[in-house]
């Protein structure tokens, strides 16, 4: 689908005059029209939704040159005519009216990284190495240490992708950049060529976005496009061993390692964890050093991140090192990131602790494998979870959580195939739903009073949905919004400050 017109490569190619259509006026649409009107071409538009800050945006464009700046479902499902090319936003479907009209008609569609691989940086600007990543969960985390890690050995770098800039935002930088820490989607993925990056990690892979992928197969394999051409070092997770099948089928760059992460002791050419005898555990390198066979290079302690350190964030914190260390970071840069870094919003983020309850938000658990990771950080849970299920299934991640719940409160507008789950593979623990309408505010209030009502000292209120948002909630964000303003209401009234 991405691999033709070929001639499209770098700023001076043929781009002027070139009717492109893009689709979806978010920041990625936005980032791709502007970049495209810069470089000449015909730029089409559509956004199947028009707000007040698309119509601000849409003003802007036409300032630069674009034109034809389309609203309205009608313009998302028939193709103008005589398109050279399509740029789309990631969350159009390759089964959408349109996108299905185009890959019928031989037009190509990219996604925002294509453009920005195709063109590179602008002449005279620094040419920056790609490292790149994807997984089902835990992207954000890792590209932001990632991008700390760089930073820290003195490189001028970015994160980008699905996370902080465009992408084509930093390939336009007048001075450029040394290094692009990049989150890659799977829609982002399956809408591009081989990127050839200097080195590529999954982090892992769960079932996910089966409803916009069609099947948990094509899902994979759109992740799997990440390792195609790299040439220093395909990184993947020891514990997950579908990452690793990934790295034996690609076609990489002969001398390309293969390069495992593990929260468990590391063999040859790998990253780990190693206990110490006062109780710590040190985070070490036995991949990137000439003896790796009879030493190791410490890269860090647990205890640097802080007191709350649960194994998914080592295991981030050592896929991001995989990276860097193959573009020669150094071991006390990887060691500065990690006692720099400081947890995203709305990722096991602590919100309160009253009458030894603490409470967290991790609204960011928008799938089963995000929040079996987050509810294996905790022994004893009052578990808030439900929302929009995407079509997964829950068997596993309630098979492995049961012993930790004491308590599920169901929120979400269909919470049918968590609480079968449940029902069936955990029936010792009891179960409240609250509101089921889509007034989430409502529903997330009523939540918090239910999870009031029964936790008990030593407990954890953990907000890990395991479901996307969008039935009751316009983000996750607003969702966890919604999880902080109801615990500080509660705590309020009990006399206590979050």
């Amino acid at each position: 689908m991405s691999a033709t017109l070929p001639e499209l490569h770098g700023w001076d190619g043929p781009w002027k005059g070139l009717k492109v259509l893009v689709t979806g006026l978010g920041v990625t649409g936005f980032s791709a029209a502007d970049t495209l009107a810069e470089l000449g071409a015909e730029v089409v538009v559509v956004d199947g939704v028009e707000t007040e800050k698309k119509r601000m945006d849409a003003a802007t464009l036409q300032i630069v040159g674009v034109a034809d700046i389309r609203f309205g479902k009608e313009h998302t499902e028939n193709l103008p005519e005589g398109l050279d090319l399509i740029v789309t936003s990631p969350g159009w479907r390759p089964d959408s009216p349109l996108i299905s009209a185009a890959t019928a008609a031989g037009i190509p569609v990219w996604s925002d990284i294509q453009l920005a691989r195709r063109l590179g940086p602008r002449p005279g600007a620094r040419s920056p190495e790609w490292l790149v990543l994807t997984g089902t969960n835990g992207k954000t985390t890792t590209v932001t240490l990632l991008e700390q890690m760089l930073i820290a050995a003195g490189r001028r770098a970015v994160a980008c992708g699905n996370i902080g800039m465009p992408i084509l935002d930093a390939i336009r930088d007048p001075e450029g950049f040394d290094a692009l820490a990049v989150e890659l989607s799977s829609f982002q993925l399956h809408y591009t060529e081989p990127l050839q990056p200097l080195a590529a990690a999954v982090l892992n892979l769960a079932e996910d976005h089966v409803d916009w992928h069609g099947s948990q197969e094509e899902y994979a394999a759109a992740k799997a496009k990440i390792y195609e051409g790299t040439r220093i070092a395909c990184v993947y997770n020891v514990e997950d061993p579908t990452t690793e099948k990934m790295v034996a089928e690609a076609d990489v760059t002969e001398g390309c390692r293969a390069i495992g992460f593990t929260t468990g002791v590391p063999d040859v050419s790998m990253l780990g964890v190693v206990d110490t005898e006062e109780g710590d555990a040190l985070l070490i390198d036995r991949a990137y050093l000439d003896n790796r066979r009879n030493q190791a290079l410490e890269l860090a302690a647990r205890s640097d991140f802080g007191p709350l350190a649960p194994a998914h964030l080592v295991a981030n914190a050592l896929a991001a090192a995989a990276l860097a260390r193959a573009a020669e970071v150094p071991p006390e840069a990887v060691k500065q990131a990690v006692v720099d870094y400081q947890a995203a919003e709305h990722r096991i983020q602590p919100v309160a602790k009253a009458d030894d309850v603490l409470w967290i938000n991790d609204t960011k658990a928008t799938n089963p494998h995000a929040a079996a990771a987050s509810l294996a950080a905790f022994t004893d849970v009052v578990w808030i979870a439900g929302g929009l299920p995407k079509g997964v299934d829950y068997t596993d991640l309630v098979q492995q959580a049961g012993h930790r719940l004491r308590h599920v409160i169901l929120i979400g507008t269909d919470s049918f195939q968590l609480r079968s789950s449940l029902e069936r593979h955990a029936p010792q623990v009891p179960i409240t739903e609250v509101s089921t309408g889509d007034d989430g505010q409502r529903a997330m209030r009523e939540a918090v009073a239910a999870a009031e009502d029964v936790a008990q000292p030593g407990q954890t209120v953990l907000l890990a949905p395991a479901a996307a948002s969008m039935d009751q909630f316009a983000s996750y964000q607003e969702r966890g919004e919604a999880f902080i303003e109801a615990v500080a209401e509660l705590m309020q009234r009990k006399g206590f400050t979050t």
